[in-house]
């Protein structure tokens, strides 16, 4: 089975939400959205479900178009962030409801709401209402429906976003295993870097209603094809500085240099993520600037130091909890070997060395 956008693109209102598309999703496939919000991940959903037209392009399911076909004439599963359980109904009949309504017998029924109830660790709150169960457990409730109706398609469109942090880590390391035999093509939204580095598979990269980037997971994370990506593939998102490259030199600017691994001379964007900024050099070819302190964030272990360099906004990500005087001037560190070199245009030119081995 196949999901492929052919140019498709979506306006409303004379507001473009998806810009000329082109995407190709597998059978058997986990497929992030990544994108703040409104940078048109559920827009992107609703057409893969068929819930809205696109005003451009087509859509072909195992090679068929579907571009017109209704939502309820597709094999669709959606979850959505604001769960949706029938709160008359029991558990049981919850997750059944959409098995009924495919006249299933009710031996067919009783086994796969069992099977689902249990992966889902539901067994034991089958007779309850829903609103007897926990947030988390009433989620769980709404993804089994979603299993039992071996749908070709799963939409998650953010399914944990309202749950406590506890919860949202057990079900992100449950989700890919439950789905992991089911065979069908599931596409995940989520704001969070983090999450779609725990969930692997593919991620699809969105910003302003354009995918900037496809594909495996982890390469998209370590090869982002562009500083939008980049930017959008962190968080807090990427810092960036210019340079300018001359002869056997890249200048940073203030009298910050290193040697050119091997740029054509010209000006360039570079990039860098905010856990390899540091307090400390990390090594004696690290870079040394002078940044002023305008914010501090103590999260537990780790801060959040807010700076300002040359006119650009920088955060990094220090370990250990530090006592810094607000609006003073401070050191910060950074070993080359982490930084991403982007062409003016924001296209990448050269990804840091570690990313090849990461």
């Amino acid at each position: 089975m196949t999901l492929v956008f052919e140019g498709v693109s979506k306006v409303v209102n004379g507001q473009t939400h998806i810009y000329k598309t082109d995407l190709t999703l597998q059978n058997g496939t986990m497929n992030v959205l990544l994108g703040q919000t409104s940078s048109g991940k559920t827009s992107l959903m609703r057409l893969m479900a068929g819930l809205d037209v696109p005003n451009t392009g087509r859509v072909f399911w195992n090679g068929k178009d579907v571009t017109g076909m209704r939502v309820q004439d597709r094999k669709v599963a959606m979850v959505y962030q604001q769960f949706i359980n029938y709160p008359s109904m029991s558990v049981y009949d919850n997750i059944a409801s959409p098995l009924r309504l495919m006249g299933k017998t009710k031996a067919e029924i009783d086994a796969a709401v069992h099977k689902a109830a249990d992966l889902m660790q539901l067994g034991p709150m089958l007779q309850r209402k829903p609103l007897e169960l926990s947030g988390g457990q009433q989620q769980r409730c709404a993804l089994a429906r979603a299993l039992v109706k071996d749908a070709g398609l799963v939409l998650l469109d953010e399914p944990l976003a309202n749950l406590d942090y506890k919860l949202r880590e057990e079900l992100r390391a449950e989700i890919p295993k439950i789905f992991e035999e089911a065979g069908s093509i599931f596409v995940y939204a989520t704001t969070e870097p983090e999450e779609a580095l725990l969930l692997g598979g593919n991620t699809a990269t969105l910003w302003e209603g354009r995918v900037t980037q496809f594909g495996l997971t982890p390469q998209v994370y370590r090869k982002p094809v562009n500083a939008v990506t980049a930017r959008v593939f962190s968080d807090p998102p990427m810092n960036f500085v210019q340079m300018v490259a001359s002869g056997g030199r890249m200048d940073f600017g203030n009298g910050v240099t290193a040697a050119n691994a091997g740029l054509p001379n010209g000006q360039y964007l570079a990039g860098f993520r905010p856990n390899h900024l540091a307090l400390e050099p990390q090594s004696k070819a690290s870079l040394e600037f002078t940044a002023r302190l305008s914010v501090t964030e103590i999260t537990g272990s780790e801060t959040f130091v807010h700076l300002e360099h040359m006119g650009a906004r920088w955060v990094g990500l220090i370990h250990g909890v530090r006592n810094l005087a607000l609006g003073q001037d401070i050191k910060v560190y950074l070993d080359p070997a982490h930084i991403y070199i982007f062409a003016q245009d924001g296209q990448l030119v050269a990804a840091a060395p570690y990313a090849e081995a990461a």
